[in-house]
């Protein structure tokens, strides 16, 4: 799965490529219609009120493209508006036509023009017959009306940071600085780039398609998108597929704090495995043997950061990296052994990171700042980050450190209550450290009328249409395509891994841990 979801992001990024700069230069324009009614979803649409053109560049035929105009605060609908970019591939088979079926691939920052041409050569036939594919760049992103706060790489290497005494100072001095820049450079639109504003923006999106309803799909931050949709519109909900969800009440400062819990018992688990397979790793013969060498060579990269492949890593570094990796045992223990040899002076591998954009940095700081309340003195900050570098040694110092939301306005709307019985299905790997097994319990608490279908033993960020499991697959297909979900939450077997206990084959590092937690990638 490793592999197979940094390839869809490679595919991803390519396409994102080719549609942004055309809707940027030769926008088409749509105003959204009123929002409709209830009602069940048609077989075919009402009269559409977007103006659907080619996408320019190598993209092929069968995707569409089209602007449509939202208000930049919806309090104000006859006030500025902003660009939404919307991409579009219809349903294969007309006859069998559901109605649409929107994309939202995490992030928060996370462009998803690309989505029904990435996705196409993985989603079901069946699911392609039914549905017009719908993606779209969330407002502030990519091709809509993108945020920018006048970042530089520098600033934006490690958007969490590692608490030490030392440099608290400093990193509280980065926070304002950031915030202050984000402000400057985009103040009349950074307090309107929310989740639930986002999701109004899907509401008009319905509308101007001429639906009465919309079905979704959504990953990671996604999960919340959709979940805030179902408790605004919950009589325009179809068929919502929720894959690796989100907690609503843990959103956002909380919820970084569960990668950091979680992290500590996929750690365990994982030097575990590697003293299983001490064999052919050579790393341990026990957990705790696999376990110091793992800190001695943190240890190490603080003195002096590790040469990677001509990439420096210092030890924050080093753990943030082992962190996204671990739910993926083999692929963890190759990594460690490179790590290995780099701290011992030997040449390794380039390893590959993500570092994100000034858009992505931005748009992702207005979500989690925007929708809801962080905490503004920085001894709170201080305080947790040194307990949490105690209780959860991996990465529990970074997320509790200080952050740009700490000096950011306050949220123009609170944070949205989710409570309700729309349907929906949540598919979630059991061993996903992103967002673990309980915070998809957490959305299942919240939405009433959903069902969670948990992948056993599924390692990964990621479930649907991913070789994780064809049992999980077939459920949620099988939901898209009926409306039926099951009677009762369920559990799947995950997929055999294939030979060398790994879904990756790639002789060095196979991942770029994204800088920016909630992706998708």
């Amino acid at each position: 799965m490793l592999l197979r979801r940094r390839a869809t992001s490679k595919i991803a990024l390519g396409i994102a490529a080719l549609l942004a700069p055309t809707l940027l230069s030769t926008p088409t324009t749509a105003v959204a219609a009123t929002a409709a009614g209830p009602g069940s979803s048609a077989a075919a649409p009402a009269t559409s009120s977007l103006t659907w053109q080619g996408c320019g560049g190598d993209t092929p035929a069968t995707v569409e493209c089209a602007t449509l105009k939202a208000p930049l605060d919806h309090r104000k609908p006859g006030g500025k508006e902003i660009a939404v970019a919307l991409s579009r591939i219809k349903a294969a088979d007309p006859a069998e036509r559901r109605g649409v079926l929107l994309f939202n691939p995490g992030g928060p920052s996370s462009s998803g023009l690309f989505y029904p041409l990435a996705l196409s050569g993985f989603l079901p036939q069946s699911v392609k017959d039914r549905y017009d594919l719908i993606g779209f760049d969330p407002r502030g992103v990519g091709a809509s009306t993108p945020l920018a706060c006048g970042t530089t790489t520098a600033d934006e290497r490690l958007t969490y940071r590692p608490y030490k005494d030392a440099t608290f100072a400093k990193d509280v001095a980065w926070a304002r600085d950031i915030a202050d820049r984000c402000r400057n450079r985009s103040k009349e639109t950074l307090r309107h780039i929310t989740t639930r504003n986002t999701a109004r923006d899907m509401d008009l999106i319905r509308a101007a398609l001429g639906e009465r309803r919309i079905s979704y799909f959504g990953l990671s931050y996604g999960t919340y998108l959709g979940s805030v949709y179902t408790q605004l519109y919950p009589r325009r909900v179809d068929r919502f597929v929720l894959d690796s969800a989100v907690d609503p009440k843990r959103v956002w400062r909380s919820m970084g704090q569960a990668w950091a819990e979680q992290a500590e018992t996929a750690f365990d688990r994982w030097t575990d495995w590697t003293a299983r397979h001490a064999a052919r790793y050579g790393l341990g013969d026990t957990p705790a043997e696999v376990e110091r060498l793992f800190w001695d060579i943190v240890a190490r990269a603080d003195r002096e950061p590790l040469d990677l492949g001509g990439t420096r890593f210092d030890g924050a570094e080093v753990r943030e990296y082992i962190r996204w990796e671990i739910t993926h045992p083999s692929v963890a223990a190759r990594t460690l052994g490179l790590l290995r040899d780099a701290a011992a002076g030997k040449p390794v591998p380039t390893f590959p990171t993500f570092v994100p954009t000034d858009n992505e940095l931005a748009s992702y700081l207005a979500i989690v700042c925007g929708d809801t309340r962080w905490p503004t003195a920085s001894a709170v900050y201080r305080a947790d980050a040194r307990r949490d570098s105690v209780r959860y040694p991996l990465y529990g110092d970074s997320v509790s450190n200080i952050f740009p939301c700490a000096y950011w306005d306050r949220p123009i709307e609170a944070a949205t209550t989710i409570d309700n019985k729309a349907p929906a299905l949540i598919v979630q790997n059991e061993w996903d450290a992103q967002t673990p097994l309980a915070t998809a319990l957490g959305m299942r608490r919240a939405m009433k009328g959903s069902r969670l279908v948990t992948v056993d033993e599924g390692q990964g960020h990621g479930v649907y249409s991913l070789g994780i499991s064809a049992c999980a697959d077939d459920v949620a297909t099988h939901y898209l395509t009926t409306g039926r979900l099951p009677a009762r939450d369920i559990a799947c077997a995950a997929d055999p891994l294939p030979a060398g206990d790994s879904r990756s084959a790639s002789p060095g590092p196979a991942t770029a841990p994204a800088r920016l937690p909630f992706s998708g990638r």
